[in-house]
């Protein structure tokens, strides 16, 4: 069983309401984002992958251009524009084309955060 990860990167903006620090969430501020595509799986016989990563690529880039330089708060189906909601996010625009999809990841590496999601429960 391998795993193989894909990343791309998007800058956005957002509003986020909450409890904590609120007054600056409120603005509209903006976030340097890492998202990674995780697929699992053993590799065809006839060409040694588990995914096609030029496949791969190409249905990452509409996720990516979908969020890059976006306000976040308008993007349909994303809601409060959260990690956690953009990684679920990420993975319903993917689920159902990569093949073996096991978890989107998104980073702020400026502020060390990470979130993942595995997908729904079974």
């Amino acid at each position: 069983m391998f795993e193989l990860s894909k990343e791309f990167r998007f800058d956005a903006a957002h509003t986020l309401n909450r409890a904590i620090e609120a007054e600056s969430s409120r603005r509209i501020h903006g976030h340097s984002y890492r998202a990674q595509v995780t697929v699992r799986g053993t590799p065809d016989p006839e060409t040694g992958m588990i995914v096609d990563l030029g496949m791969l690529s190409r249905l990452m880039e509409d996720a990516r251009q979908a969020l890059d330089h976006h306000f976040l708060d308008e993007v349909e189906g994303l809601g409060p524009a959260t990690m956690e909601n953009l990684s679920a996010w990420i993975w319903r625009r993917l689920d159902g084309q990569v093949p073996g999809l096991a978890c989107v990841t998104v980073l702020r590496d400026s502020s060390g955060e990470t979130c993942r999601y595995f997908g729904p429960a079974a």
